[in-house]
């Protein structure tokens, strides 16, 4: 019998993985580390950086030409997430698609988040 395959934790659309080439092209560092951290009126905020090398139990992610890693403890709350990258008249930024988040504060700068529930 065969498993079935690992869904991506995260995945990129085209505009973040064109933007995050574009920035990375620059730089010196081939990784793109994606987190959670406690923090904001509503609980939880992301966190994007760049890393040199991965970090004991980061995850690696691969999606269009991008080495995604996801800190361990952040994997249970950025399941199915897309990472997006949106230009409007007063701003660009990277934004999180993540269906387990389910409230945001009203400046969009911290989410609450419920972690997946393990599959039996």
């Amino acid at each position: 019998m065969s498993r079935r395959p690992r869904p991506k934790i995260v995945t990129l659309s085209d505009a973040a993985a064109a933007r995050v080439n574009e920035i990375m092209a620059k730089g010196d560092k081939p990784y793109l580390r994606v987190g959670v951290v406690n923090g904001g009126c509503a609980g939880m905020e992301y966190v994007l950086d760049y890393a040199a090398a991965p970090e004991t139990f980061d995850e690696l992610v691969e999606d269009k030409g991008v080495s995604i890693l996801v800190k361990a403890d952040a994997v249970m709350f950025l399941l199915g997430s897309e990472i997006d990258y949106e230009t409007t008249r007063l701003a660009s930024k990277f934004v999180f698609r993540n269906p387990n988040q389910t409230d945001a504060c009203g400046c969009g700068e911290s989410v609450t988040i419920v972690p997946v529930k393990a599959e039996h």
